[in-house]
């Protein structure tokens, strides 16, 4: 339904980062963490922080006010989602996409400069390697949640070898491998994510199925085919309607006839009218990439097609935050 707007929820909307700025400083902070599973008094918690008494307390409250933690006489615990998702060791931890957020916060106050100039502007730096912990890590910690369902309602049966494309960690071919035994596969993306990939591999005892190619695949060729299987979940977004093309005409390439080609992203309508977490994605793309931003499912098909594509479709499957697959057969 759409947004019914008043005055209210202008102002609530405007406001909306006032309560995604709390939630990362408790995440930075390591509010979540330190409370685990027990209750703590302010004094414990801003001596263990070392942070300002009263200010933490502030912060609390208002976690409190939104429900995240709970107060007592005594002191503060985690609610039940709080435990779950935000306190680091958690198997279903999403502290690391809260900071990759956090980094993106200065970006985004200057959103109308991106807008007036039209391409990415200049963010206060966290350091490259915090960045880059927090992005691959936030990538992983959301695959993880939605690789084993994709893997469970997407037929592999009788495939032989995946490529995942641009796959990082190697999470979606981990849980591919995993629901189908005769499956194996190369992760094909940068050399700065092979230790994170090649340990994650390890962690899920499949390096005799899966392994490590480097390379850039916007300028590289494609290494380890032919595949029958590819797997390419989040890096169209990330690049102009050309390379997109480019992208999907190179990995055909690597790619047996009959071979089945998996796009998983953030899918508009095809107006582009919505859903919303697709149309603001793109905006945090201009933010921060020169070209990137959210395709339509006809803009998907099209590059599909031209690339010598058959029988594409659009999977009945969605995700958090609208995320889809579409997928075509090489003919």
């Amino acid at each position: 339904m759409a947004q019914q707007w008043n005055i209210g929820t202008l102002l609530s909307t405007s406001s909306a980062y006032w309560k995604g700025c709390t939630l990362q400083a408790g995440v930075r902070l390591g509010v979540f963490s330190f409370l685990g599973s027990e209750e703590k008094t302010l004094q414990e918690i801003h001596k263990n922080l070392d942070t300002d008494e009263r200010a933490t307390g502030l912060l609390l409250d208002a976690l409190t006010a939104m429900g995240l933690l709970e107060k007592s006489r005594n002191g503060y615990r985690n609610c039940e989602t709080a435990a779950e998702f935000l306190v680091r060791g958690s198997n279903k931890y999403m502290g690391n996409i809260i900071l990759h957020h956090h980094h993106l916060v200065d970006g985004w106050a200057r959103l109308h400069e991106a807008v007036e100039e039209g391409h990415p502007i200049e963010k206060r730096s966290y350091g490259e390697e915090q960045e880059r912990e927090a992005f691959l890590m936030g990538m992983f910690n959301l695959a993880m949640v939605n690789a084993p369902k994709i893997a469970g309602v997407i037929d592999l049966s009788g495939k032989k070898k995946l490529l995942d494309l641009g796959g990082g960690p190697g999470t979606y071919a981990i849980h591919f491998c995993l629901k189908n035994k005769d499956l194996k596969a190369t992760i094909f993306d940068r050399s700065t994510t092979r230790p994170f990939a090649e340990k994650t591999v390890e962690r899920f005892g499949l390096p005799d199925r899966i392994n490590f190619a480097g390379g850039d695949f916007t300028t590289d060729t494609i290494t380890g085919g032919p595949y029958d299987v590819a797997w390419l979940s989040h890096i169209l977004h990330s690049n102009g309607p050309q390379q997109c093309r480019q992208v999907i005409k190179k990995t055909v390439r690597a790619m047996e006839p009959g071979g089945l080609l998996l796009v998983h992203d953030f899918i508009l309508n095809n107006d582009k009218s919505g859903p919303e977490f697709p149309a603001l994605f793109s905006l945090n793309m201009l933010i921060n990439n020169p070209a990137g931003r959210s395709y339509s499912e006809s803009e998907i098909g099209g590059f599909l097609e031209e690339s010598g594509l058959g029988n594409i479709q659009r999977l009945d499957w969605e995700g958090p935050n609208d995320s889809a697959v579409m997928c075509g057969t090489v003919l």
